[in-house]
């Protein structure tokens, strides 16, 4: 249903010439014994054309600048040519600059892109703008979470143009039925938060302008973040959580469960803990954060890539107090990113969880967040993980 929703509020409303053209009957046919009028020529075709050669529209990338962030997108040239190089022709002409998103769906999509949204006078015609200058590219991009596609008209494929919508969420069933032309690259979560402004019927209270839209070369790739250090080296690392109630410092294990401190090192390097909570506490037992359901903000796709499923490395390192080891479900491989710090000596825990690292500073805080009161095994009050920081010993 919600696909089909946002399907519905996708569709441009029709250029008011279009309803006009609608509206007018044709006239009657004349009599045969009068002369017929010339035929008008045909109108001449106002699609878009690319002038920019293959090379020229390669591995770019469209930073788009709002006040609530900057959110940048990755143009596939291969999958959709003409639109890409649309979009970097309009965005170097400085067409998108002071333009609005001008309708948002919670956690669904934010459309914009309309040149009349620069002029808040013609509000009532935001959505009609800017359309009509492409023709449908179909290609096999999925309208999975971070897709970027062109807006069209109600029953119009080559009804695309300068207006575009970013997908918040995977909306699969929107697949093949618009021409996919870009992926965010960062800023999705600014996307989210652009979503969850206050509307009227989809139209924002306030406006959101892409203040700037700058076209610039995709940087390289560079390496996964803890990929290539040695065990020894990843020894030198420590992490400290700064929460609501205090500093913890952990240090890390490499040489028995080395997947699993590079696995929290660059979940941390990338921000993906800050804003989390310990969520569970039981006392005498373990108090457990990294939750990824009480993180306060959304996902970034920098931080949604390195979520991933881990294998155990079961070692001899024992489940004593302060030892950190991460959490899972029934599946020994279902543990992702929630760990836990161990509070007493616990055998049970020896052998089926993977102990990776240890409280070596503020161990009087986790006593602390022990000592807060709980609803069964649930803070009262949340204990925020404010911030991890990844640092290194010489």
């Amino acid at each position: 249903m919600i696909a089909l929703l946002i399907l519905l509020s996708l569709l441009a409303l029709p250029h008011p010439a279009m309803a006009q053209a609608r509206a007018q009957a044709p006239p009657s046919r004349p009599p045969a014994t009068r002369p017929q009028p010339a035929r008008p020529p045909a109108p001449a075709d106002t699609y878009f054309v690319s002038t920019l050669s293959a090379a020229e529209i390669q591995n770019k990338q469209a930073v788009i600048e709002t006040p609530m962030g900057t959110i940048v997108l990755d143009l596939l040239a291969d999958a959709a040519p003409n639109h890409v190089a649309h979009f970097i022709t309009r965005a170097r002409e400085g067409a998108y600059d002071g333009t609005i998103f001008h309708r948002v769906i919670p956690n669904g999509i934010i459309q914009g892109g309309d040149p009349l949204s620069t002029d808040p006078a013609q509000s009532a015609r935001y959505g009609t703008g800017g359309m009509r200058e492409l023709r449908f590219e179909r290609n096999s991009e999925q309208m999975s979470r971070g897709a970027v596609a062109a807006t069209l008209a109600p029953g119009m494929p080559d009804s695309g143009g300068s207006q575009f919508f970013i997908c918040i969420f995977d909306q699969l069933p929107l697949t093949g039925q618009y021409t996919v032309f870009a992926r965010v690259a960062e800023g999705l979560n600014v996307a989210q938060k652009i979503s969850q402004v206050e509307a009227d019927n989809t139209v924002p209270k306030q406006r959101v302008a892409m203040t700037k839209v700058t076209i610039r070369d995709k940087p390289a790739a560079g390496p996964e973040p803890f990929a290539t250090e040695t065990a020894e080296e990843l020894s030198k690392y420590r992490a400290v959580l700064e929460t609501s109630i205090g500093n913890i410092t952990f240090q890390f294990f490499p040489d028995k469960a080395p997947n699993h401190v590079r696995n929290f090192l660059r979940l941390a390097q990338v921000g993906f803990f800050d804003g989390t909570a310990f969520h569970r506490v039981v006392k005498g037992f373990v108090i457990q954060g990294g939750f990824l359901p009480t993180r306060s903000e959304p996902l970034d796709i920098n931080q949604d890539r390195y979520i991933r499923k881990m294998a155990p490395e079961f070692n001899d390192i024992q489940h004593d107090k302060g030892t950190v080891s991460l959490a899972h479900g029934d599946d020994p491989a279902s543990g992702d990113t929630s760990f836990f710090i161990v509070l007493a000596r616990t055998p049970v825990l020896d052998g089926k969880y993977t102990a990776f690292g240890k409280v070596v500073e503020g161990m009087e805080v986790v006593e602390k967040i022990e000592a807060v009161t709980v609803n069964g095994e649930t803070p009262v009050k949340r204990v925020e993980l404010k911030k991890v920081a990844v640092t290194k010993i010489p």
